[in-house]
């Protein structure tokens, strides 16, 4: 491929991106979002930096999300249509149209992986202390197509296995020719555990000096698996394109701005706010829960993002109420960044309240005993008996109750919304007329651009009015808690 005779690397062309997490139902692909239209990539192979650029409808993603699993909802959404994002070493960060770069930390080692994954950079990543590569051959056959097996095409390939970054072991599907097909492996990920991650190049072209290089990308976050055996979910394509306009070593050095090279992984700030007596909004970041003590025992609404997270919430539960258990974590939908926390609290005591559509997504890949090996959670360490023996999950069809004689907390399912996910839930508390939702209404969060009321808002207010609830308060996983009144003022669906 012409290794020796790479330093770096430019390619433009159009892409696509996978909202990773975020699938209508679970037995579909993730859905596609806007076109990446004017992509391009530099890698410098030397320096080990990576910049990609494109132009992508605004107002629609969070700010901070490309593609892959970075996608956080309840973030700052994009502003603008040009985005930049950035990794030179351990430093990573993005930039929303000409605005001060925003570092982003917590994304830089993945980053950093997906230069090492490309087919130059693996041989690199091969070749360096520690990496320990192995190699083996094996007879590969062709995709099962809706016609049937295939049997035509067979090759013989060799697969090679390299250490990279000190604690990824990458596969690489080296074809006739000596050409790098395909890289493999496995990255840790809050819901899917130690994930499937994996590159493949095709379109291969002669940028001379004996150097080839591949226009075509296909990127999977997850089993690309059409059986879903034993895979329940059907996402896994994240990110593709066509890149055929390349240049070969002729870049500029990457400069990492000042303040991207002082920021570390922010710590996880937990701010209550009581909505009631023993309701308590617990913000602080990206995604709001919601603790509501009982008699004997506290129910929590929403474990978001991933188990630091939901740590660090339950500590601050344990502050405020610290002789009761959770006994209840209430989810209201099955996007990754609404689940991430569920295991943490499954561990802790709690059962699972849900919509009985998730229920075997979760028993098969979230709430199990599968060993987590590259970022071990409690469960992975410390597995408890409760998840084959105890109670650990509680289907919710059309309504649920939770109570102690004193206080009750209505669960119901959204009816008609049609978009964005099946098998969403919402609370309410009837006496204290506090409703608590997820992604039907962000506070604030849209920007004045879009048009009102979403289909999402409209949704909500019709499910409010046919269970004949009436609240005067709107707790929201994400943004601050608003009156009824300022939800149908903001969405023009009342004075």
């Amino acid at each position: 491929m012409g290794v020796d005779q790479l330093r770096c690397v430019s390619f433009a062309g159009e892409g696509y991106a996978g909202m990773v997490g975020q699938n209508m139902t679970q037995n579909t692909d993730w859905p596609r979002g806007e076109p990446l239209q004017d992509y391009s990539r530099v890698i410098d192979y030397e320096r080990g930096t990576s910049v990609e650029r494109f132009s992508r409808k605004p107002g629609l993603n969070p700010a901070s999300w490309k593609y892959g699993p970075g996608w956080r909802g309840g973030t700052q959404l994009q502003q603008h249509e040009r985005q930049t994002f950035a990794v030179s070493g351990e430093h990573a960060w993005h930039v929303d149209g000409s605005a001060k770069a925003v570092p982003a930390p917590e994304s830089a080692t993945l980053w950093q992986l997906d230069i090492w994954m490309t087919p130059h950079g693996f041989v690199r990543a091969a070749r360096m202390p520690g990496a320990e590569p192995t190699a083996i051959w094996r007879w590969e056959l062709g995709e099962s197509g809706r016609d049937g097996a295939t049997t035509g095409g067979i090759a013989k390939v060799m697969v090679v296995s390299a250490t990279v970054l000190g604690k990824y072991r990458v596969n690489a599907t080296v074809r006739a020719g000596n050409i790098v097909q395909r890289t493999q492996t496995r990255v840790p990920h809050p819901v899917l555990g130690d994930m499937n991650y994996e590159h493949e190049f095709t379109q291969w072209q002669d940028l001379g000096d004996g150097i080839v290089f591949p226009a075509g990308w296909h990127h999977h976050d997850g089993w690309d698996d059409e059986r879903k055996v034993p895979v329940l979910t059907g996402g896994h394509n994240s990110f593709g394109g066509s890149f055929p306009v390349m240049e070969a070593n002729s870049c500029e050095p990457t400069a990492v701005p000042q303040h991207v090279r002082q920021a570390v992984m922010p710590d996880q700030r937990v701010v209550p706010e009581e909505l009631a007596a023993g309701v308590w909004l617990l913000g602080g970041g990206t995604h709001n829960s919601v603790a509501v003590e009982f008699a004997n025992f506290v129910a929590v609404i929403e474990a978001p993002l991933d188990e630091r997270r939901s740590l660090a919430v339950i500590d601050k539960i344990v502050e405020l109420v610290p002789d009761k258990p959770i006994r209840y974590l209430v989810n209201t939908h099955d996007h990754y960044d609404h689940l991430g926390g569920l295991r943490t609290y499954l561990h802790v005591g709690a059962t699972i309240l849900t919509h009985q559509r998730n229920r075997m997504f979760y028993e098969a890949e979230l709430l199990n005993y599968v060993p987590r090996m590259l970022e071990p959670d409690m469960v992975s360490l410390y597995p408890p008996t409760e998840i084959s023996e105890g109670y650990t999950m509680e289907d919710v069809d059309e309504k649920y109750i939770l109570g102690d004689g004193r206080r009750y907390l209505e669960i119901y399912y959204v009816q008609g919304l049609g978009i964005h996910v099946e098998g969403m839930l919402m609370a309410y508390l009837p006496e204290e007329r506090i409703l608590i939702e997820a992604d039907l209404y962000d506070p604030g969060l849209l920007p004045a651009s879009r048009a009102r009321p979403t289909a999402a808002e409209t949704a909500l207010l019709n499910n409010v009015t046919q269970n004949e609830i009436d609240p005067l308060l709107i707790a929201p996983i994400h943004g601050d808690a608003v009156t009824w009144k300022a939800f149908l003022r903001e969405t023009r669906q009342g004075p």
